[in-house]
Parts: structure tokens; C-alpha cells; sequence
């Protein structure tokens, strides 16, 4: 049985039939992540007996849930999952990572093989974003919206930038 969590809120994945794949991919992504629990069909259905049902796993510290529930519904943009990075590295690292298979999209977002959405957010591009001066603000968005992957030493010289 799975143990008691305190985390109010967990998003809950609908898949086609890749729960468990899915859930795997990222467990091997994200470090501190785990399968906490599979469940089967049972005789009700609507998938085949003892075939996965759900999968529960933890990322990081965030528990999320994925369903086997069938074909009719399909990711979109409208809900990402955002991925705050310390550095170029980290950022290289999850992008890399997580667009094999899937699509690289603009400004540190992409889709992964199974069409969920993440940003790939290096935190000094927040804190740029947030200077109070606007023409640095202005110019490290625009820098942004030129890039797919977050690119920080072009960001940085967009801050900089003096002219």
C-alpha cells in the first residue's frame, strides 16, 4: 500500500498506455524520484485485466500520478511542468534529456516524447526578467524569444548590453 503523503495536490497524467514507461523516463531524469505504487485492472475495466492502471511516483519531492486511460484526450501547452535550473549545465542536462523523442519548442519550452510540456527555466533568467531597470528587462526578453533551449551567456550579454 502506498504510504501516506501530505502533498494536497498532485497532478494526475492521462496516457494512452505509457504510464509506466512515462513514469520511468522521468524517474531517470530526476534525481531523488521513485515508483511509489503500479495498480492493475481489475475485471471492471476499462483496460485488460491486470494490465497497469496507474502508476505513482515521486519527482523530486513531487508526487504526481499517470493513467492508462485510453486514447481520447492529448496533451496541449495549456499546462506545463516548469523546471527551475541553477545553471547552463542543469539546463543542457534536462533539455537534452527530455526533448529525446519529443520537440523542442521556443523559450526554454518543449515537449517530451509523450507531448507533455516543460520549461526549462535557468532562475537568472527570472531575476533578469524582474530587474527594475526595463530596458534590461526588455532586451533579456527579446534576447529570449530569439532562443528554444535557454542559451544564459546570451542572455547576460543582452543584459549588459549598454548601446
Amino acid at each position: 500500500m502506498d504510504e501516506i503523503n501530505n502533498q494536497k495536490i498532485i497532478p494526475f497524467l492521462w496516457f494512452d498506455n505509457q504510464a509506466e514507461e512515462s513514469a520511468n523516463f522521468y524517474i531517470n531524469i530526476f534525481k531523488n524520484s521513485r515508483i511509489k505504487n503500479i495498480s492493475t485492472y481489475g475485471e471492471a475495466g476499462p483496460g485488460p485485466k491486470g494490465s497497469v492502471m496507474t502508476v505513482s511516483f515521486e519527482l523530486e519531492g513531487q508526487e504526481f500520478t499517470a493513467l492508462n486511460g485510453g486514447s481520447q484526450f492529448k496533451f496541449t501547452e495549456v499546462i506545463s511542468f516548469y523546471v527551475k535550473c541553477k545553471s547552463q549545465d542543469e539546463v543542457d542536462y534536462f533539455w537534452e534529456k527530455l526533448t529525446e523523442g519529443g520537440e523542442e519548442q521556443p523559450c526554454g519550452w518543449l515537449k517530451d516524447k509523450f507531448g507533455v510540456s516543460w520549461q526549462i527555466v535557468p532562475m537568472v533568467l527570472v531575476d533578469m526578467l524582474n530587474d527594475p531597470d526595463p530596458e534590461k528587462s526588455k532586451r533579456v526578453t527579446e534576447a529570449m524569444f530569439k532562443m528554444k533551449k535557454i542559451d544564459i551567456k546570451v542572455l547576460e550579454e543582452a543584459y549588459a548590453d549598454m548601446n
